[in-house]
């Protein structure tokens, strides 16, 4: 059972798949992403209109892989906030077949608070902090 509240299935397409005919290593963060910007809209915080008003952006993505994933997989993307600082948000994720197994890759997203305005880093904002802890059921 995964220890994440926000799960999300991907369709694997054929146009995911490499050479050796399983999913390509880089399909595997486009899945994290995906899932992240709907967790993020369902927060309110990503509208898919206007990314100005989104008030994070990617510092830094870890991806471990520990299985292939094939054409005929079934994958979900699990994934939570796992610590908020001063100014970063960790995302962890984990992408499984459906029910929990195999595990496919564990991964972990360092998001930095953001103004795209002023191109600068800022500090994590009590309303922010707020949202993240009601949407994973904890302080932060």
């Amino acid at each position: 059972m995964s220890k994440f509240n926000f799960h999300y299935p991907i369709e694997v397409r054929l146009g995911d798949l490499d050479a050796f005919w399983h999913v390509n290593h880089t399909k595997f963060l486009v899945y994290m992403e995906h899932a992240r910007s709907l967790y993020m809209q369902e927060m309110g915080l990503f509208d898919r209109e206007n990314l100005w008003n989104l008030p994070l952006i990617v510092g830094d993505i870890h991806c471990r892989y520990h299985n292939p994933i094939l054409l005929s997989d079934k994958v979900v993307v699990s994934l939570g906030v796992t610590r908020i600082s001063q100014k970063t948000v960790t995302v962890e994720y984990e992408l499984t077949g459906k029910g929990g197994a195999p595990l496919y890759a564990t991964g972990e997203s360092i998001l930095v608070a953001y103004d795209y305005n002023t191109k600068q880093s800022m500090p994590i904002n009590d309303e922010l902090r707020r949202k993240f802890s009601e949407r994973e059921g904890k302080e932060f």
